[in-house]
């Protein structure tokens, strides 16, 4: 079994659309960090295998998607990512395969 390890590749904030089925639930400040899985020795990237972590900015009030809901961020720049949303504050995350979650390499 090959070791990894993640590298930092991005970072980035702005305004975007929070998706839930294809529908936009509502528009939202966020930041994101998505990081690479790195071969530990050689220093390759393993096709596919990425980690995103940030937040959304959420209103307190009771019409907000529930923790653990599969949600897609649409960025300023037009590109989506499949998120998680990992607690009530508004904290995202994403791991595994491709930028949008999905596996497009096996």
């Amino acid at each position: 079994m090959q070791r990894g390890t993640f590298k930092l590749v991005e970072e980035c904030s702005g305004q975007g659309d929070l998706m839930q089925n294809g529908a936009v639930l509502r528009q939202v400040r966020y930041t994101i960090t998505r990081y690479q899985g790195m071969l530990e020795g050689s220093g390759m990237p393993i096709p596919g295998l990425h980690r995103i972590e940030g937040s959304v900015d959420l209103p307190g009030d009771e019409d907000q998607p529930s923790v653990g809901a599969t949600l897609t961020l649409r960025l300023e720049d037009g590109r989506t990512l499949a998120v998680t949303l990992a607690d009530r504050n508004g904290r995202i995350l994403t791991e595994g395969h491709g930028p949008c979650g999905g596996c497009s390499c096996c």
